[in-house]
């Protein structure tokens, strides 16, 4: 490949959600001239939340996609340079570092910040699919408050399903949690927190066959594979809580991560085993993955840049 196919940037941003605008926002307006890649899904996962109601500075709530655009708005009026496109291939091998875009274009970079997120995983039913926004959620702290008084159901049988059944018990009349084996996969610490929670109901060996409702949750019906049995039950919310997969695999050979993907960085930065390279987000974010803490992550991710890049003698 000739260098004249090759773009060289100061800093590369890849992904477009809460970490990557205020990355952008950050490095902009440090005059780091940050070009950003949207990525596959521009602006996230909050592209297909309705309301968001617990980032601050919105008193009324605000719309996830609204959201997402007021932040590239103002990555762009600081200066950032956003683009559409998919990162399809690095080499962090040597200097300057090499992202491929849409597997035709390489681009050199003096530093680059990976925010490209993490996706909820689903139970792969239609009706979910088409629910999703209207009583279908995969994040109970985001969207438990919307059915405060009323009757959800959860699938999971994990620490995190454990944990935001719990959530939703302390804010719904009953919770429905729906488990695939006779057994959970949770800490037996968090096991008896469930099932000594009065308004939890436990159903073992089940899965859930379809999410009903038009236009809106309204039910779900469940099969217990070891009765080979149906029932339906009345809910207004379904949540499912089988684990996120973080966006990291073109990065697998280089960067770091946990045995699940997330991108290790040093406890207390933003930075990643190879100097130069920072996450933020939920790709590097197991624990609480929500907009905010995103955002707070990728306003590290622009500062840890910003000093790498001086210390280098690149600024």
């Amino acid at each position: 490949m000739s260098n004249e196919a090759i773009e060289k940037v100061h800093v590369l941003i890849i992904g477009s959600g809460p970490a990557g605008y205020t990355a952008a926002i950050y490095a902009a307006r440090a005059n780091m001239k940050p070009v950003l890649y949207q990525g596959i899904q521009p602006g996230g996962q909050l592209t297909i939340t309705t309301e968001v109601e617990n980032y601050p500075g919105y008193p009324d709530g605000i719309q996830g996609p609204e959201m997402m655009i007021e932040f590239e708005k103002q990555a762009v009026r600081m200066g950032a340079d956003i683009r559409y496109g998919i990162a399809s291939k690095v080499d962090f091998s040597k200097r300057p570092l090499r992202v491929e875009i849409d597997e035709e274009k390489w681009i050199e970079a003096d530093s680059v910040i990976i925010c490209t997120g993490a996706s909820a995983k689903w139970l792969g039913l239609e009706s979910e699919q088409r629910l999703n926004g209207f009583g279908v959620s995969a994040c109970a702290v985001c969207d438990g408050f919307f059915f405060k008084g009323k009757e959800v159901a959860i699938v999971g049988a994990g620490d995190t399903a454990a944990e935001e059944a719990l959530y939703l018990s302390k804010l719904c009349s009953t919770v429905h949690m729906v488990v695939r084996k006779d057994q959970m996969r949770a800490s037996k610490v968090m096991q008896n927190r469930v099932l000594n929670a009065p308004n939890i109901k436990v159903y073992w060996n089940s899965v859930t066959d379809e999410v009903l409702g038009e236009h809106k949750v309204e039910a779900i019906r469940l099969h217990n594979t070891h009765t080979n049995t149906k029932q339906e039950i009345p809910v207004s919310g379904f949540f499912v809580a089988i684990g996120h997969e973080p966006n990291s695999g073109i990065f697998k050979e280089f960067i770091d991560m946990d045995e699940t993907g997330y991108i290790k960085t040093i406890p207390g930065t933003t930075k990643t085993n190879i100097p130069g390279v920072f996450a933020a987000g939920d790709v590097q974010d197991k624990n609480y993955r929500q907009a905010v803490t995103a955002a707070g992550s990728g306003c590290m991710a622009a500062l840890d840049s910003e000093r790498y890049l001086t210390s280098e003698g690149l600024a």
